[in-house]
């Protein structure tokens, strides 16, 4: 949606094809439930993403989760959806180094005790509800 796509300007490159996706959810805070609020930092950021990406001798490069140049190709094989989610992806998680065996071992240890202490929790208050007189 902008002028001099065509790179004809001596300005900016050639960008006929490809659009420019910028998923920005996870930068600024929530202001409100729907307000979200970006610092000059964030904005910054933005903006230069998109500069490094239409200008001619930008250093550009897709960043996963953030931004991706797709080609129109790739939007018309999603049917012509438009929301950047699908094209940024993901930010890759850091792996911990714990292999996933020994991982889920703990954590139903973790969760076998919680719920060993949540049947506790739950006579001490069918008892205390009958000795007041409000038994389930």
């Amino acid at each position: 949606m902008s002028k001099n796509r065509d790179g004809r300007d001596g300005e900016h490159r050639e960008r006929k094809n490809e659009i420019l996706f910028i998923d920005a959810r996870k930068l600024g805070t929530m202001a409100s439930r729907r307000l979200r609020v970006f610092e000059d930092a964030d904005v910054a950021r933005i903006a230069d993403t998109y500069h490094t990406w239409r200008n001619i001798g930008g250093s550009y490069s897709d960043t996963e989760g953030f931004c991706k140049a797709a080609t129109l190709a790739e939007v018309a094989a999603n049917n012509y959806v438009l929301s950047p989610g699908r094209y940024v992806g993901s930010e890759a998680e850091e792996d911990d180094g714990v292999p996933f065996e020994e991982k889920m071992k703990l954590l139903t240890t973790e969760l076998a005790a919680q719920f060993e202490e949540s049947a506790l929790l739950e006579k001490r208050i069918r008892e205390n509800l009958e000795g007041i007189g409000f038994g389930l």
